[in-house]
């Protein structure tokens, strides 16, 4: 990548509006337009207009049905890459809420939410450890599944179709935590088996989850993780 090339891709990011729309799109959905819009407290038309530079350099892919333009952000590694950007501009102090509701969804975000189509959180890091303490992955030379750990999966009836380039386990920094959770082909399978078993159920209007009863038995049963670590 020339120099020239990695300012573009950064100046993408470099805007306001821009970055509330990439953020609001860590939740794996497609949005439409005016949804971005009404999101970031922008007029229609200056959205369209930035959504155009974001599609258009790579960082969100647009879809079309009928006369309904949607965008989702373009693949995992542009949802990695959010990620970790805001995990590294997280001030090191807080901002306070500007109300209890603010602050509500803060602290759900923070227990447990999704990062694109994987476990972030609290949640998400008590996953990691827990598997990484069991024997289950291996995070001292990058995130990788051992041979236990495919086997865990195999045993839980998660399964994941090896693929393209993305890895079967990546470190994803938390925003939150300041430390890596499970992403990669085995985190999305992770999280779509939580979501679909009923082990965690969406709540508000974001990307927060909350851990069910069953899901605390699960995650006991199959990680050795107690239920007040989720809460």
């Amino acid at each position: 990548m020339a120099a020239s090339d990695l300012a573009a891709l950064a100046a993408l990011f470099a805007d306001e509006s821009r970055a509330a729309f990439v953020l609001a799109l860590l939740d794996g959905r497609a949005w439409t337009a005016g949804e971005l819009a009404r999101h970031a407290g922008v007029a229609p038309s200056t959205a369209s207009e930035h959504l155009g530079k974001l599609v258009a350099g790579g960082v969100l892919a647009e879809e079309r049905q009928g006369r309904h333009r949607y965008v989702r952000l373009a693949d995992p590694g542009i949802a990695h890459l959010v990620e970790e950007l805001a995990a590294r501009s997280e001030p090191a102090v807080p901002p306070a809420p500007r109300s209890l509701r603010a602050a509500s969804a803060g602290q759900a975000m923070a227990r447990g939410r999704t990062c694109y189509d994987h476990l972030a959180g609290r949640l998400g890091i008590a996953i990691a450890d827990a598997m990484t303490d069991r024997g289950l992955l291996r995070q001292d030379t990058g995130f990788a599944l051992t041979d236990r750990g495919l086997a865990w999966f195999d045993e839980q009836g998660i399964t994941f179709v090896r693929k393209g380039r993305r890895p079967v386990a990546r470190g994803c920094l938390d925003w939150t935590e300041r430390r890596p959770h499970l992403a990669g082909l085995a985190g999305a399978a992770l999280c779509r088996h939580a979501l679909d078993a009923g082990w965690c159920v969406r709540i508000g209007s974001e990307r927060a989850v909350k851990v069910t009863p069953a899901g605390e038995s699960a995650l006991r049963t199959g990680l050795g993780i107690t239920a007040e670590t989720l809460r």
